[in-house]
């Protein structure tokens, strides 16, 4: 393998994790997810190493199969439904609150916010890669910012005001 692969693998491969966590909530199917993404980028690397941002292009291959797996999760929980009534699962996380508490924020954020929040603040893209990554104007991007970090300073700010009446 190409040491430059090899080395690209290594540093996005934990990025890709913590990105696919925040965007799915299941750390389990994030890392499945982010091995998948980089089977496409060892795929296509003649192509990707030549690209002005690589890790974008994994950070958008990547987005796309957990929106895709998201996809098929909701037609199999449809089709579920209608065969059987009342099944509930339960995810368990050891995470600090605090952590939960941001997860739970950042999930109930409408899809685009979320999108934008997670690349520009988990995974440290600029606006412009936001930007081309969603194939949104930068405007819509910071827009989307805006109004993201307004809902999640009002989420947390109404969790520490339940945790100190508590």
């Amino acid at each position: 393998m190409d040491r430059d692969l090899a080395e690209f693998c290594r540093v996005e491969y934990r990025r890709l994790v913590g990105l696919l966590s925040l965007y799915c909530r299941d750390r389990h199917l994030a890392e499945e997810l982010a091995q998948d993404a980089l089977v496409r980028v060892v795929s296509h690397w003649d192509t990707v190493r030549t690209l002005n941002a690589p890790s974008a292009w994994t950070y958008r291959v990547a987005i796309n199969l957990a929106n895709s797996h998201l996809r098929r999760l909701l037609a199999e929980r449809r089709a579920s439904k209608r065969l059987m009534a009342g099944a509930v699962t339960v995810q368990s996380d050891p995470d600090t609150p605090t952590a939960v508490a941001v997860r739970d924020a950042v999930s109930a954020l409408p899809k685009r916010q979320r999108a934008v929040i997670v690349l520009r603040f988990f995974a440290d893209l600029s606006v412009r890669e936001v930007s081309e990554l969603l194939s949104m104007p930068e405007g819509t991007v910071k827009t989307l910012t805006a109004a993201g970090l307004a809902r999640l300073r009002t989420a947390m700010h109404d969790r520490q005001e339940v945790t100190d009446a508590s």
